[in-house]
């Protein structure tokens, strides 16, 4: 058997959809599997829609998601000439012909096929005609000579055998007028060219399909194996849109999404391998099939992603993560964060472990890590202001005294020391623990207090609480 080729063919009109991370995923965890490769051809004719600011975003997001391809991107513009040489060998062998048919001659036809209950559509009218009948001074489009009868099956390996009959495909154009290849055409001739092997796609493409086959058997090329696969829905089982998640894979990042989570969870949107949902990148290149892709639409899931997302993040070694809060931080705006993280590097570092059980998000392990560099007097959040009353801020002041005259400044030693206070006040240990995890680190959820108090020093955690116990 030949080397599995798969491709990724994005259009450069925005970012890289979360549709398209998938296809991407697919394609190149099914060419990792049978040791093959995947090839990037940016589909680029639509010069109109095309910028090199959406080629870069493409190609970012992938590099971040982590999945690279074989040589250099392909711009399918680039071979238009290749495009229009195909298109007039079909001509030349019989299977297209040029048509001269101006904007209202084609107008008239649509509206003929109408008035008699068919599909408005292209009539064939120039399909066997002399080229001596052409018009002096048009510039024809070429069309391909589609099946008059019999059909045209898609062999699938999602859905199985999908038949077309060839009453219902049309002459459509393969080459424009001013000489520019029809997306139908330049797909099946870089496809051909480039080896490529296995077409996985979504099934939004499958009625293309059948029209590209045409193509393929008039040039008698192979056609390549095909798997359209389902599209993704929101969890309402509509169609997935910018409020279900439908955003730029740049967009996940972000929102502190990690690329391995990611993979993962796009790996399950529409693939399986058994009940397991947690699984290395290495383990879904190992099983992945695509007899094993999903015939039904995938839901995305926010919460299956979030969990997904706190897996990773637990088992995520904590300089990773040190190096993904700064550059994140950074990336969303929060200058003050990407600083703070920056100038204590030892003591973030140092916290992690104890702050990744409680976060989901690369954005809540910013949120939690301001303790450390909190600048004074801290801003307390909503909930940690509602601990830090009259009372309690009396009880601070008699943990601060206690605090004072400890000789050693640990973990251990503190939690002594605040043992004995709650004993001699009557109190339960978190009765003194509460306001002073709100006065030092101005929220309700933090590592253990006094891990925190270690973490920040003696003189750093003293101040904190003399602010808020002078208040």
């Amino acid at each position: 058997m030949s080397q599995v080729v798969t491709r990724f063919a994005p259009s450069p009109t925005g970012y890289l959809h979360i549709g398209g991370a998938r296809t991407a995923l697919f394609n190149w965890a099914f060419a990792r599997n049978k040791g093959g490769k995947m090839l990037l051809r940016i589909e680029d004719t639509d010069r109109e829609r095309s910028t090199e600011a959406a080629v870069t975003a493409l190609i970012e997001g992938l590099k971040w998601l982590g999945l690279d391809w074989e040589g250099e991107p392909i711009s399918q513009f680039a071979r238009t000439a290749r495009h229009a040489e195909i298109a007039h060998e079909l001509v030349r062998k019989g299977h297209a012909y040029y048509c001269y048919c101006s904007p209202e001659e084609l107008g008239q036809m649509r509206e003929e096929a109408r008035a008699a209950g068919k599909p408005p559509r292209y009539n064939g009218y120039w399909r066997d005609r002399d080229p001596s009948e052409a018009p002096a001074g048009v510039k024809p489009v070429v069309r391909i000579k589609a099946p008059l009868s019999g059909e045209i099956v898609v062999h699938d390996q999602v859905q199985g055998d999908v038949v077309f009959k060839s009453e219902n495909l049309d002459d459509f154009i393969i080459l424009r007028s001013d000489g520019t290849p029809t997306y139908m055409h330049a797909v099946v001739v870089d496809d051909h060219d480039m080896g490529v092997t296995h077409i996985i796609r979504g099934d939004d493409h499958l009625t293309n399909a059948a029209r590209q086959i045409v193509i393929y058997n008039a040039m008698d090329w192979t056609v390549p194996d095909m798997a359209h696969i389902p599209l993704i829905h929101g969890p309402d089982g509509a169609k997935l849109s910018k409020r279900h998640g439908a955003l730029g894979v740049e967009a996940y990042r972000q929102m502190g999404y990690l690329p391995e989570a990611l993979r993962n969870y796009l790996a399950r949107l529409g693939w399986s391998h058994g009940d397991d949902e947690i699984f290395s990148t290495e383990q879904m290149v190992e099983w992945f099939g695509l007899e094993a892709l999903n015939k039904g639409a995938a839901r995305f899931d926010f919460v299956k992603l979030e969990n997904i997302n706190g897996h990773y993040i637990r088992e995520a070694e904590p300089a990773y993560l040190y190096k993904v809060m700064v550059d994140t931080a950074r990336e969303v705006g929060r200058e003050d964060d990407a600083k703070g993280l920056i100038a204590n590097p030892d003591t973030v570092l140092a916290a992690l472990p104890e702050l990744q059980p409680r976060a989901k998000t690369v954005l809540e392990l910013i949120d939690l890590a301001q303790f450390i560099y909190a600048v004074r007097p801290i801003q307390p959040d909503a909930a940690a202001a509602a601990l830090l009353t009259e009372d309690s801020r009396a009880v601070l002041a008699g943990i601060a005294d206690t605090l004072g005259g400890l000789a050693e400044w640990s973990v251990p030693e503190i939690d002594a020391a605040m043992r004995r206070l709650a004993e001699q006040q009557g109190l339960k240990l978190g009765k003194l623990a509460q306001p002073l995890r709100a006065a030092l680190t101005g929220r309700t959820v933090s590592p253990g207090i006094f891990e925190v108090m270690v973490l920040i020093g003696r003189e750093e955690s003293m101040a904190r609480l003399g602010d808020q116990a002078s208040r």
